[in-house]
């Protein structure tokens, strides 16, 4: 206790200057948020029911909630996600069965979306395709260019503008619906494109169109946009998945009694010896920014390489070849809740992806590929989840472009820096079950 008190003590006082903890983050705020935490309700009720629904699909049998789900801690606990196809949630879900199956799994790990209503989060995806800017017509640079609304509120709600758009993960292949036909000819915008025969959908279930005319406080139903849909689901996720009452957030109000000693190592740790805020940074431990970090490099790919099962990361955004391999910098809190962890999952335990970081050309080169990943098994889709790792060529391509240097740090060190992140974890996110509906207006089963 004595010692405890003693370290407190000298957080306090050591000259910013030569400490560590200059680092440290400002405590969040309200105001760091959409709304200043607190959107319309109704709106926030509407997004929840459309975020389980599965009406927004091609098929009518995925929603966002299937590999965002609350059970799951807003991820899908896999690797990578099997979208549209599949059966099942979580870590039993399957890829599905005969002509309907799953026709790949989705190149990236489902993300969490905690705290991604707040303003500092500028930049959207892995690759950072969706990011906030003024310059641009709607406000945002995206894969839709100028055809994306200019109703939207935030660039969460952009985010949400895509996953219907995607043939593997909500759209549904060519032949199967119309909705995957438009997808498939690149038709998001126009006439009797994806989001507008999404709308359509919605104008013609009457607890919807109801519940949209009067949040948005439009005239009739026939003025539904698929804009609305993102701007509900946005305000749903900002406020129910913000998490920032963590032990390490109640330290940073000034309860220095919140973490324990071992934390309050690892929290020196992570702001100094170990260099992790040299990119986890800022307000949620995020830069925002893109590193390479000889990240294994698992499943189908994104088309990219010599054998088209490479994922060249934000260079397919930028075109520039010095952002190959390139990732957005995850935030950090409940972090200890979003395994796997990686741009593609690659890693299963927070140790693994923790020993990564302090070595990462060693770790990528001892990559177990075949044993690692959280995959549902098929047979086809098993042959080509490791061609890239088990290419030396490339694995040596990966490790050249690798921006972390080693870090001499033992077995002691990572504990007391699991510690910390595990310090990380808000406990109002430890039982989401009640962020589920019971029930949806399309009448479609939440779960099957």
């Amino acid at each position: 206790m004595i010692l405890r008190l003693i370290v407190c003590l000298s957080m306090m006082f050591l000259p910013l200057s030569v400490s560590a903890y200059d680092r440290l983050p400002p405590p969040v705020k309200d105001k760091d948020f959409y709304d200043n935490g607190r959107p319309d309700p109704m709106k926030v009720e509407l997004g929840r029911f459309l975020f389980y629904d599965k009406i927004l699909s091609g098929n009518k049998n995925i929603s966002c909630g299937t590999c965002h789900h609350s059970l799951s801690n807003t991820g899908d606990g896999l690797s990578l996600s099997v979208g549209e196809g599949a059966n099942g949630l979580g870590v039993t879900r399957n890829t599905g069965l005969g002509e309907n199956a799953v026709v790949e799994r989705v190149p990236r790990n489902a993300p969490p979306l905690f705290n991604l209503g707040a303003k500092s989060f500028t930049t959207m995806f892995h690759d950072g395709r969706v990011t906030v800017d003024p310059e641009q017509p709607s406000g945002f640079i995206s894969p839709a260019g100028d055809d994306l609304p200019l109703t939207l509120d935030n660039v969460l709600a952009a985010q949400a503008m895509f996953p219907v758009t995607s043939g593997t993960e909500m759209a549904g292949q060519r032949g199967e619906n119309s909705v995957a036909d438009a997808a498939a000819d690149g038709n998001l915008a126009g006439p009797g494109g994806v989001w507008e025969q999404l709308a359509e959908r919605l104008m013609d279930i009457e607890e919807y169109a109801d519940m949209f005319v009067e949040v948005f406080a439009l005239g009739s139903k026939s003025e539904i946009t698929f804009a609305h849909v993102a701007n509900a689901i946005a305000a749903f996720e900002a406020v129910t998945w913000r998490a920032d009452n963590s032990a390490f957030d109640k330290f940073l109000r000034g309860d220095f009694k919140a973490l324990s000693l071992r934390q309050l190592i690892g929290m020196k740790l992570f702001y100094g010896k170990a260099r992790c805020s040299h990119c986890h940074s800022g307000t949620f431990q995020s830069d925002g920014k893109f590193h390479s970090i000889a990240m294994p490099q698992i499943g189908p790919g994104k088309g990219d390489g010599v054998n088209f099962h490479e994922d060249f990361g934000r260079e397919r955004v930028t075109q520039d070849i010095e952002d190959r391999y390139r990732f957005r910098t995850p935030p950090l809190r409940n972090v200890a809740l979003t395994g796997p962890w990686g741009h593609d999952g690659a890693y299963n335990t927070l140790r693994g992806v923790l020993e990564h970081h302090i070595n990462p050309v060693k770790s990528l080169m001892m990559y177990n590929c075949r044993q690692e990943p959280v995959l549902p098994s098929r047979k086809d889709l098993d042959a080509i989840d490791c061609l890239t790792h088990e290419n030396l060529n490339v694995l040596e391509q990966i490790a050249s472009s690798n921006e972390l240097r080693p870090n001499q740090l033992g077995q002691r060190h990572i504990d007391y820096l699991l510690e910390f992140l595990n310090a990380l974890t808000d406990s109002g996110s430890l039982d989401l079950r009640a962020d589920v509906p019971k029930r949806v207006p399309s009448g479609l089963p939440i779960v099957e």
